[in-house]
């Protein structure tokens, strides 16, 4: 019986019957596009998928397979039986519509750009094939939030990349569950990722689209803005749930989330879906888990990887002491393609530089899944689209579907939990790169943690971030070496003090109110500036010259004639405000403000005295402790203390002239050495504090490495558990092997059948006891030919027939004659 199929001709779109223009013309950017990959296995899932989906839903997909280039593909016309939506074969700038499907031809890449399909001959591309990767991207690249992902039976893992792409442009991701696919191989890739929304048999999958398209088509209005109290609930809820504060991310960044998460649960409502978190916990973890934004890749964003390449990286190893090893530090690794990318970058450098150089990378995130990913180091077979063969060959083994990083690539590098808002930094670095994670913080946040990043770098360090990602106000602080791939160099140094964590949302600029105070009525506004103008001119008439300073001793606001008190320290700006006392005043303002903080009341000094045009001024010093929202502040005020009498002064010199010099000269003299002391003081604690922050970043490397060390324990002691296993099976093994062999011998031993065991060389290798009636052996002619052995019987065919049965032929068998007169067979 002969089968003949039958494929429609392909060409351009011809409209249906009843079809308007409109409907042919309709906008590229109201409606979703599905992009399904499928590879072996995978016909018989689409066919199921296409019977249950309706023709009218509104979508556009996309059919991409693994084909044969030397063949035609039949699809079209298979799958036009299975769906009343026009089936056609892509073609090179076909515009994409709505209710159609598009099947990929055969030998070609396809992809998506400005609404129509590309076609791309893969022979222009290294590496790998993988036409599900290739056109999942560039369905991210140019869909974003509309685009749709179904990764169907199939073997291998094209398509794991793809998917994440989808993921971080907000898009929905479908995965069929291994257990309903053909070849799992696709399907288990896709879910490892841990980026898949739905995992499900490929039967349920059309109800899963068509849902999807109610909720969150472009068209439908959007859900209530997760604003106001709700978001500051949501935010609270996420924290006590993952101990992870967003309070700092752009709320922008935080919305967006939200409010895919309420159209995969079907809500359209803020309130709706807060009550739903705090009753699901499973929904609070799946929340957090999409605000832990993981897309990476290896080597992403070439152009940047090839300027370290041929530039940065060989000029650190160069100029570096053979003493001192490389250190680097990966924030926000995800899982783990940009470190061991940076790493391999590293010990390419090495090598070629022929330098014994020592490399120590650390790489941290808040994930502790995508840690896990990372730690394991095993990634799925399509990285060869990113990787060049020869750092597959050098840096990674191949493990069925699947490539795992080798251990000298392992070995390099640490990964541990870290949150970097909220934990002390890594220290004494030579290399930073914090890729695309600036771009998720509000800025204010943004510029605290440029300021950790410049206190963890060595002089001349280099600064890595993302492509959208900037220094910003730190612009002093980083030199760029390239502003288009955002590579900076590190200048100056931290001032003590400067780096504090963790960053509080108060830090970051964020109030801990999700309320925003409400605005004044307009008709009090003149009212106010009257009232500050009044304010203004009473504080510069009567008030003391003051000063309001913070728990550091920062000045925070100048009132008055300051300048007479304090100055502008020479050197790198600062606001430390013993650094700005003018000489004299030091003293008694250490002083003063130790004794108001000690007794927490208005404390008043008098005594100090200040050079002014050349005369020496009394002054007193007052410090006030004010209390605001919990933080305790400082009021410092300065006052001219009025002038001693010059009768006064006659008089006590009269008394004893000599004896006031001289202890003028002690004062003076004690004073300067005092002076001397306090500022040796200073000297230190600043040397201090430094030791200590060095002190908390050298704790938190400790802790990492001991995570490290654990996590090696685990595996050896696994490792040990398999062996021992391993160990059991195989005296087992011997145990039955020894009982067989001593079975055997035994059934030897026993019989009385005359048996010679000849190996291919028909040397002898056992024999029963009964064969000493027929020859002359003995237990030494193990291993001796057949040949040499006396023979009692008369049969001269003996080695023919043994040499005849080697070769394959029938075993012959004939009566012989033993030289007792006996007749054997």
């Amino acid at each position: 019986m002969t089968i003949e199929l039958h494929a429609r001709p392909t060409g351009t779109a011809r409209p249906r019957p009843g079809r308007s223009a409109s409907r042919q013309r309709s906008r590229s950017d109201d409606f979703l596009v599905v992009g399904i990959g499928a590879s072996a296995g995978g016909l018989e899932a689409l066919y199921k998928l296409f019977d249950r989906l309706p023709p009218d839903t509104g979508m556009a997909f996309v059919l991409i397979q693994h084909l044969d280039p030397t063949h035609s593909s039949m699809m079209v016309g298979l799958l036009a039986g299975h769906t009343a939506m026009q089936v056609l074969e892509a073609a090179d700038g076909m515009p994409v519509e709505r209710d159609n499907v598009y099947v990929i031809p055969p030998g070609v890449y396809l992809s998506i750009r400005d609404g129509a399909l590309r076609l791309t001959n893969p022979r222009e591309r290294h590496g790998a094939r993988m036409p599900i990767d290739f056109f999942l991207r560039s369905l991210a690249e140019d869909c974003g939030a509309r685009a749709v992902c179904a990764v169907l039976s199939g073997s291998g893992s094209d398509g794991s990349i793809g998917l994440t792409a989808i993921r971080d442009r907000g898009g929905l991701i479908i995965v069929q569950d291994p257990k309903d696919a053909g070849h799992d191989g696709m399907p288990r890739s896709a879910i490892l990722t841990g980026a898949a929304d739905f995992v499900l048999p490929v039967s349920e999958i059309p109800a899963a689209l068509v849902k999807h398209s109610r909720l969150a088509h472009p068209e439908r209005a959007r859900p209530a803005p997760a604003g106001g109290a709700g978001l500051g609930e949501i935010i609270e809820l996420l924290r006590l749930h993952s101990a992870h504060d967003f309070a700092l991310y752009k709320e922008g960044t935080l919305l967006r989330q939200i409010e895919r998460r309420m159209a995969m649960a079907s809500i359209g409502d803020i309130g709706v879906y807060l009550s739903t978190i705090r009753d699901n916990p499973d929904e609070i973890d799946r929340l957090a888990k999409d605000m832990l934004i993981n897309v990476t890749q290896f080597f992403r964003d070439e152009k940047t990887f090839e300027m370290l390449a041929q530039t940065i990286v060989p000029e650190l190893i160069r100029r570096q002491p053979l003493n001192m090893p490389i250190r680097i530090w990966d924030a926000g690794c995800s899982t783990g393609e940009e470190t061991y990318s940076i790493a391999m970058l590293f010990l390419e450098a090495i090598a070629s530089a022929k330098r014994n150089v020592k490399l120590q990378v650390f790489a941290s995130d808040v994930d502790d899944d995508a840690l896990a990913v990372a730690r394991d180091g095993l990634y799925p077979e399509s990285i060869r689209k990113d990787v060049s063969p020869a750092r597959l060959e050098r840096f990674f083994v191949k493990e069925d579907h699947s490539y795992r990083v080798t251990r000298e690539l392992r070995e390099t590098v640490v990964f541990t939990a870290q949150d970097l808002l909220a934990d002390a930094p890594f220290s004494r670095l030579d290399f930073v790169s914090c890729r695309n994670v600036l771009i998720y913080l509000r800025p204010e946040v943004q510029e605290k943690v440029l300021s950790l990043f410049h206190f963890a770098l060595r002089e001349d360090g280099i600064l890595v971030l993302g492509a959208s990602e900037t220094v910003g106000e730190l612009s002093d602080r980083f030199e760029p070496i390239s502003k288009i791939q955002r590579i900076f160099r590190h200048l100056g140094r931290s001032r003590p003090g400067e780096v504090v964590f963790p960053i509080t949302p108060g830090e970051g600029g964020r109030t801990s109110s999700p309320h925003p105070p409400a605005p004044l009525p307009e008709a009090a506004a003149p009212r106010s500036k009257i009232g500050d103008l009044a304010r203004e001119a009473l504080l510069d008439a009567y008030a003391p010259a003051s000063v309001l300073i913070n728990a550091r001793h920062e000045g925070l606001y100048y009132f008055g004639p300051i300048d007479r008190y304090l100055k502008v320290a020479a050197g790198e700006a600062s606001r430390d405000l013993f650094g700005m006392a003018r000489e004299g005043l030091r003293t008694k303002l250490r002083a003063a403000i130790r004794q108001a903080g000690r007794e927490q009341g208005c404390v008043t000094l008098g005594g100090a005295q200040v050079d002014r045009n050349g005369d020496a001024v009394g002054v007193s010093v007052s410090v006030q402790p004010v209390q605001t929202e919990g933080e305790g502040f400082l009021l410092v005020s300065f006052a001219d203390e009025p002038e001693r009498k010059e009768s006064g002064k006659a008089d006590a010199a009269a008394v004893d002239p000599p004896h006031v010099a001289e202890l003028e000269q002690e004062l003076d003299a004690t004073r300067k050495e005092l002076e001397s002391a306090i500022h040796d003081l200073e000297a230190t604690n600043d040397e201090l504090t430094s030791t200590n922050e060095e002190a908390m970043s050298v704790n938190e490397e400790l802790q990492s490495t001991n995570e490290e060390l654990e996590t090696s324990k685990e595996e050896l002691q696994s490792l040990n558990e398999e062996l021992t296993a391993l160990n059991s099976q195989l005296n087992e093994t011997i145990d039955v092997q020894r009982a067989t062999a001593n079975d055997l011998r035994n059934t030897m031993n026993s019989s009385e059948i005359a048996m010679l065991f000849l190996d291919g060389n028909l040397e002898i290798r056992l024999f029963t006891p009964a064969a000493r009636t027929m020859f002359s052996v003995i237990a030494s002619d193990i291993g001796r030919p057949l040949a040499d052995l006396a023979r009692r019987t008369n049969d001269p065919r003996l080695l023919v027939d043994a040499a005849a049965v080697l070769a394959g032929h029938v075993p012959p068998s004939r009566e012989v004659e033993a030289d007792n007169g006996a007749w054997y067979t």
